[in-house]
């Protein structure tokens, strides 16, 4: 469970605020995407819902931030790293440079934990084939593409297996099939079990197909908030710098010429866009 109640943010020398006022209640087990455009605050956001607001990037704030109970700001960073997994936009960030192969990295957040030795393996070898990554077991994290290194980086969090995954727009440097393959993998995490997963992600195709519950941020601040569908297709989007996805785009302007029934819901995907053109 996350619970953001009227936190809002500055960082250090800069006394525009990050982020303004943000409620958020998010349960277990849920798929929240968070999107905006640039600037919007989605990765002070996700900086904040994993500790590292205020313990590692410090400035003023007010609110609070508590997952399962528990105050980030009041417990030490390695706590909130128990509780929560935070993925980076740049992998790169997140190789700790400690250990010669992929496996060893991935086991490396295990071994701090103290997790028994064919516990680590298992999860370390469970985690590298979810992302794809088994084959490259021992070869060095940094002989590794861009890609290949942000699938490194959530298989390390997914290792850990935390309650809460924060995934800062964690498709940047993946592929278009490597991107379906991480948003179905955090499908399945999903409902197999109660790991509430939040995700900053730019792709609303993906978000529409995925996500449970979409958030958007414009200047700081909670935009919208609900269904995918009721969110991504709003016209109020695109003048907070946000577009429709291409389906939504198409279908509004067939319903605006007469050539589709304006009692069907707009499509945000391509199967939804199939059943709308039927």
């Amino acid at each position: 469970m996350i619970e953001v109640e009227d936190f809002s943010f500055s960082y250090a020398g800069n006394p525009k605020p990050a982020l303004t006022a943000i409620d958020l209640l998010i349960p277990p087990g849920q798929v929240c995407a968070i999107v905006g455009a640039n600037g919007a605050g989605k990765s002070t956001l996700c900086f904040a819902l994993s500790g590292f607001i205020p313990h590692f990037y410090r400035g003023t704030l007010s609110g609070s931030v508590r997952v399962n109970g528990s105050s980030l700001s009041d417990i030490p960073l390695s706590d909130c790293a128990g509780e929560v997994g935070l993925v980076f936009q740049n992998p790169f960030n997140q190789i700790t440079g400690a250990r010669f192969t992929v496996l060893e990295e991935v086991a490396f957040g295990l071994e701090n934990l103290g997790v028994g030795r064919d516990e680590i393996l298992a999860r370390s070898q469970e985690a590298l084939a979810a992302t794809g990554l088994a084959e490259l077991a021992d070869r060095s994290p940094f002989a590794l593409s861009g890609g290949q290194q942000q699938r490194l980086a959530i298989a390390s969090m997914l290792a850990m297996r935390p309650r809460v995954l924060v995934l800062d727009e964690p498709t940047s440097q993946l592929d278009p099939a490597g991107t379906e393959a991480l948003f179905e993998r955090l499908d399945i995490l999903s409902s197999s079990s109660d790991t509430t997963i939040v995700i900053a992600e730019q792709k609303l195709e993906l978000v529409a197909a995925f996500a449970h519950r979409v958030v958007v941020l414009s200047g700081g601040r909670v935009l919208a908030d609900g269904k995918p569908r009721e969110v991504l297709t709003s016209p109020a989007l695109e003048a907070h710098g946000l577009r429709a996805t291409r389906y939504t785009q198409v279908a509004r302007r067939l319903r605006s010429a007469g050539l589709a029934r304006s009692t069907l819901p707009l499509p945000m995907t391509l199967p939804q866009a199939v059943e709308f053109l039927r």
